[in-house]
């Protein structure tokens, strides 16, 4: 389903605004037992659409992105976000220094230079969200619930094509 892109663009901004500021995401990949997450940090850009996190290649995350790109990224702090799209390994040692700081050189304990550090690109296809930080929302929400009337209109949850 394609999106006019002026509400292709508006789309992207709220999940912006709803990600901004929180710095560790859990990424969920497939695996031949099922399903996998653990804390990522993402990478410090504007978000436009992808997501992006820095890694390495002797990771069982890379071997099952490898196998099957479908992911899943979380984020949670006032609101909560799942992000669904496609993993994409990324190489290109230009980008890896362009996403590269000190705390990455101690965490991964090696040099943006080193052909084992990779970036995974999520190129996002929906988002669902939930604004528990809204408290209007979140009131509005539960009022309605209470007296037996749908709460689709609070518009609490939503879920959007990116």
């Amino acid at each position: 389903m394609n999106q006019p892109v002026d509400n292709r663009q508006e789309t992207i901004e709220k999940v912006r605004d709803l990600i901004k500021g929180i710095d560790v995401a859990m990424l969920t990949t497939v695996t031949d037992e099922g399903l996998v997450s653990r804390p990522m940090k993402t990478q410090e850009v504007e978000f436009d659409g992808d997501l992006w996190f820095l890694t390495k290649k002797d990771t069982s995350k890379y071997d099952e992105i490898k196998h099957n790109q479908e992911v899943n990224v979380a984020y949670v702090d006032k609101s909560y976000v799942s992000i669904r799209g496609n993993a994409e390994i990324v190489t290109d040692r230009d980008k890896v220094k362009q996403f590269w700081t000190v705390a990455h050189e101690k965490f991964l304990q090696t040099t943006s230079d080193d052909p084992n550090v990779i970036l995974i690109k999520i190129n996002t296809h929906t988002a669902e969200y939930w604004e528990t930080g809204n408290w209007v929302k979140v009131v509005k929400h539960f009022v309605q619930r209470m007296a037996g009337k749908d709460p689709e209109n609070a518009e609490l949850n939503k879920t959007v094509q990116l």
